[in-house]
């Protein structure tokens, strides 16, 4: 007997819907075949299933079983297939009597019939609500991640054996309620907070500006300077995820297996920290397979580059068209995957090799040729994508011994300047696809940012005396918009500017 059941693929970060077609047939010598380009963890699914019918006290047909993933063409991945195709081969065998053509099934099968932890779960739930399925049977450890879905019944499953007895009416399983995502509580903290941090006003200001637009910094100083203890208060001072930000985060993190199992959304903004000696594939995403890398693992958060000249050329070279775009291609013969990659990027370095140049107190031991061929590990047009440049001073004694953390402004007063500035920026760009100011193109800037003539003309002498690219002159633009707006400015003054040019790259100087 021929049976059909739904479930889906995921190709990059979207999902499809997938026809498991299962034939039972009386004829020939039993065996179990899949066809319909399954990948070797769906092959072995043949194992994983006749165990768990058998070990759930059900029959396995002892006929010639074949298995269609349709379409075809398509390449499938990962072991999901495991419940409809368990589910079919009972209906086509007649142990199910159940109508499920307005269903979509999915989860990895244990041996004893229990469902494991499955990747794309919501990336599915939301595949169902856009094709028009009523209902999806899921893993139960999966289900809150599912339930921010509106609009699709939800039932996690604990085992096959359950399932069997609510398709055939004996015991049903009970539908999972939905979550709204303002009652969603996830209060994660950043891992320091600004008045943890002594002195270093300009920096905390600067970092207040990248939170504010949404700008790339690059901090050099020498070691101990707390280039890595700023770079990770940052999130304590982002504003929170709007709702659509937080499904596509979410999504990104369900479908690589990097949500935390029994987590329904992610509310907070990813930071990604690599070392130095993560791969091209590591960093942008790809494989045979291709999957998100740490730049779309980033995405609405920050990508933390420490050590930055140490990361191979060719890696760092790769970040340009993301940087630029908000999104990387993929491309291989199969066809092009877009994955989102909208990031602030914090980099941090030391001023030469040994890290003392400049400094007061210690003497540097590198040669002035070292130096160069360890700033020049860094390209310009990579320089040239970044909006600020700041140099951290080490912290004096006197600062770290008579810290009063009562006079510094913590991590939630901060992030209230933010999301002040931040409203700004939301009402400004409404009709717009565009969410903070670094994402402003040279059109939006020319739309958004009217300049007076005492700023054009101190804009004129900045680029002619510092040589400053088209890129980098549009990009001091959106930095002064950004400080205008914390400051509650309607207009960019010639203070604003002037400002901006402070975190121009010393190397112009």
């Amino acid at each position: 007997m021929l049976a059909r059941v739904f479930s889906g693929a995921t190709v990059g970060l979207e999902s499809v819907p997938i026809e498991v077609e299962v034939d039972v047939s009386s004829s020939g010598l039993p065996s179990l075949t899949i066809v319909g380009l399954p990948d070797k963890a769906i092959e072995e699914a043949k194992e994983r299933v006749r165990s768990a019918i058998k070990n759930s006290g059900l029959d396995f047909p002892d006929r010639r079983i074949t298995v269609n993933l349709s379409p075809a063409d398509l390449p499938k991945t990962g072991p999901s297939f495991d419940l409809p195709i368990a589910i079919g081969i009972l209906l086509g065998w007649e142990q199910v009597r159940a109508d499920l053509k307005d269903a979509l099934l999915l989860g990895e099968l244990s041996l004893d019939g229990s469902l494991r932890h499955t990747n794309g779960v919501l990336a599915m739930a939301m595949l169902a609500k856009e094709k028009g399925f009523k209902r999806i049977f899921l893993p139960a450890v999966n289900a809150k991640e599912a339930s921010v879905v509106q609009g699709v019944e939800i039932y996690p499953v604990s085992s096959l054996l359950d399932l069997f007895k609510h398709l055939n009416g004996v015991e049903a399983i009970p539908q999972a309620q939905t979550l709204d995502f303002a009652q969603i509580q996830t209060k994660v903290d950043a891992e320091f907070d600004f008045s943890d941090i002594a002195g270093q006003e300009q920096t905390k200001r600067a970092m207040t500006i990248v939170a504010a637009g949404g700008h790339n910094i690059f901090l050099r100083g020498v070691p101990g300077a707390g280039k890595t203890m700023i770079a990770r208060a940052l999130p304590g001072i982002l504003p929170d995820l709007t709702e659509e930000e937080a499904l596509e985060v979410t999504k990104i993190y369900s479908i690589t297996g990097n949500l935390p199992a029994g987590d329904s959304i992610i509310k907070f903004r990813p930071f990604r920290a690599p070392h130095h000696t993560v791969s091209r594939i590591g960093l942008i995403g790809g494989g045979s397979h291709p999957m998100p890398g740490e730049i779309s693992l980033a995405h609405r958060g920050v990508l933390f580059l420490d050590e930055f000249p140490e990361f191979p050329r060719h890696v760092l070279e790769a970040l340009r068209q993301p940087m630029e775009d908000g999104f990387v291609s993929i491309s291989r013969a199969a066809g092009t995957l877009i994955f989102p990659a909208k990031f602030i990027l914090v980099a941090a370095s030391n001023p030469c090799p040994c890290g003392f140049y400049g400094s007061p107190d210690k003497k540097c031991t590198c040669l002035p040729g070292q130096i160069e061929r360890y700033r020049k590990r860094i390209s310009g047009p990579i320089l040239d994508r970044i909006d600020l440049h700041l140099e951290v001073p080490a912290v004096r004694v006197e600062k770290l011994t008579n810290m009063d953390k009562s006079k510094e402004k913590s991590s939630n007063e901060i992030k209230e300047e933010v999301q002040k500035a931040r409203n700004i920026q939301t009402k400004r760009f409404k009709r717009t696809k565009i969410t903070c100011n670094a994402e402003m193109s040279t059109k939006d800037v020319k739309e958004f940012c009217s300049l007076s003539q005492e700023c054009t003309n101190l804009l004129r002498q900045a680029v002619t005396t510092f040589q400053l690219s088209a890129r980098s002159y549009y990009r001091l633009i959106k930095v002064a918009r950004t400080i205008a707006d914390l400051a509650g400015e309607e207009d960019i003054n010639a203070s604003h500017i002037a400002e901006a040019l402070q975190y121009k790259p010393k190397e112009t100087e």
